[in-house]
Parts: structure tokens; sequence; C-alpha cells
């Protein structure tokens, strides 16, 4: 069983035990999430597609922790102007464990 679901704007395909990064949330370490924007759940040859989203559907999900990505460097240069300036990013995220799908 697997399920496509909306979490902070974007979309992940779950499944039972995956795990996915998403962008920062609130809940702390260890924590049950409840996420009922489900757009899809597959069981087999079931399928049901929500318009937008699956009513009664859920996935319940488990904070495994929060952490920084990968450094992502920004250039910016001129021309004849002698502009150049150089920084860096680190996006947060949070990590999530599926544990449950319920259709």
């Amino acid at each position: 069983m697997y399920a496509i679901i909306e979490l902070g704007g974007r979309q992940y395909n779950v499944e039972k035990g995956s795990r996915i990064r998403c962008e920062k949330l609130d809940q702390a370490a260890n924590e049950t999430l409840t996420i009922d924007k489900v757009l899809m759940v597959k069981d087999g040859d079931n399928m049901q597609i929500g318009q937008p989203y699956v009513k009664g559907a859920q996935v319940s999900a488990k904070v495994v922790g929060h952490g920084r990505g990968k450094k992502i460097l920004v250039l910016k240069y001129k021309s004849k102007v002698n502009y150049r300036r150089k920084y860096g990013h680190r996006q947060h995220f949070t990590a999530l464990e599926i544990q449950d799908i319920k259709a």
C-alpha cells in the first residue's frame, strides 16, 4: 500500500516504513504526526484518487529528527564594475518515518 501526500506545499510518494525529508515542522523528535492531506491511495488493484483529497484517508508518521541539508553556494557577479558576492545557504528539514496508511 502506498499513498501520495501533500506536506509543506510539496507532494511525496510514501509507503509504510519509508523515510522522507520535508520542510521543517514544529513537532519535536519522536512525536507522531497525522497527515490528512492524502491525494491518492493505492492498495493492490484498488486505487482511490481524491478531488483534491481522499476523504477519510490518513497517514501517520513519526518525526525522526531535524537537520540541515547540504550547503548551496550562490555567486553574484557583474562585469566591469568589480561587483562580486558569495554566500551560502543550508535548508532546514524534518525527517519523517511513515508508520501507517489508512484508507
